[in-house]
């Protein structure tokens, strides 16, 4: 089966056309034609409460999507536009959503639930969502593959967003996203988790609005906040207060929250790094697990640093399988509309 998957970011479109496992070619842009294509797949960031599995897209779905646009109001348009212009197009295929924070609608109520008012909960649908879905279930597939014993996994989706996931048999626990992308680690330019105290304390001493205090949090916290730079590139050359200080306070986050993730999982038998930097940056790879081995986990040295593609960079002194995943959103789209497609009824 040929997939056409359509990407669309806050700020950029990708567009791979699948032979099964084979990318058969890419674009920059939805093209004005393909040959033999059998479905369209489109990432959307924000499926809400309903749409928890690959749907096929109909006008009813699609102004389902719409509604959900204040949830995800960086994504959630470029995402319509794509199935807006894709539906013209090519009127006569199947087109079928994938969301990211579907992977995660599995999350058990104690972990997807805030401490907050039952109204609010109720009247506004307030819940942990979770995101970078896509991402953690290609993770997930790929763990099973290189290790198929393992059936603990704790994956991190390290980028310029950063997310992990506890993943049991396959299925979200919890993960370290909330009812948005703001929570959880830190981030190249967003802060992560912060006492919500503090920003009702800074409301009242900057006198900031609502739209400042979002821009500083999205745009101008993370690493860029600490260091002055969002690049985990240059950030790994540099050794200067600043940066070391960057540094620290990303992987203390990130080791909390791996232990967090296992501790909702009851151990771990894989830890898995996707992601931009979770892919290429061994230095972060082997200074996390470092602070890791209390649970079992420890990286091969050598192999960490000569990481190609899938990777298993274990080392002998840990009993969880440490293992690198190429991010393939696209294959993990391809393969939902595969498994939907047999099933679903044809627009």
């Amino acid at each position: 089966m040929r997939i056409l998957v359509v990407n669309a970011g806050s700020s950029s479109l990708k567009v791979s056309l699948l032979d099964g496992d084979d990318l058969v070619a890419s674009y920059d842009d939805l093209p004005a034609e393909v040959p033999d294509v059998d479905a369209i797949g489109h990432r959307v960031v924000h499926g809400g409460t309903r749409l928890t599995g690959p749907v096929v897209i109909n006008d009813d779905v699609e102004e389902q999507l719409r509604q959900l646009t204040d949830l995800a109001p960086l994504h959630q348009p470029k995402s319509l536009q794509g199935i807006t212009e894709a539906r013209r197009r090519f009127p006569d295929i199947t087109q079928v959503g994938c969301f990211d924070t579907a992977f995660h609608a599995s999350l058990p109520a104690a972990a997807a639930t805030y401490a907050l008012p039952r109204k609010w909960r109720e009247h506004y649908g307030i819940r942990r969502y979770g995101f970078h879905g896509l991402s953690h279930a290609w993770a997930a597939r790929r763990a099973r593959k290189l290790a198929p014993d393992a059936r603990r996994v704790v994956s991190c989706h390290l980028g310029a967003g950063a997310s992990l996931a506890a993943i049991l048999d396959g299925r979200s626990v919890d993960t370290t996203m909330g009812f948005t992308p703001l929570e959880g680690l830190v981030m190249a330019t967003r802060s992560g988790s912060v006492d919500p105290g503090l920003l009702l304390w800074l409301q009242e001493h900057e006198a900031l609005s609502e739209r400042r205090l979002a821009e500083a949090l999205e745009h101008e916290s993370g690493l860029l906040g600490l260091s002055g730079t969002a690049d985990m590139r240059e950030l790994l050359d540099r050794t200067d207060g600043d940066a070391r200080l960057a540094l620290d306070v990303y992987l203390h986050r990130l080791r909390a929250g791996i232990g967090a993730m296992a501790a909702a999982l009851g151990g771990i038998d894989a830890l898995v790094f996707t992601g931009g930097v979770g892919q290429n940056a061994a230095e972060i790879r082997r200074r996390a697990a470092h602070g890791l081995g209390f649970l079992g986990v420890a990286v091969d040295e050598h192999a960490n640093k000569k990481v190609s593609g899938d990777a298993d960079i274990s080392g002998n002194a840990g009993h969880a399988r440490v293992l690198v995943v190429q991010s393939r959103e696209d294959l993990e789209i391809a393969q939902q509309v595969r498994e939907l497609l047999p099933v679903a009824k044809r627009p």
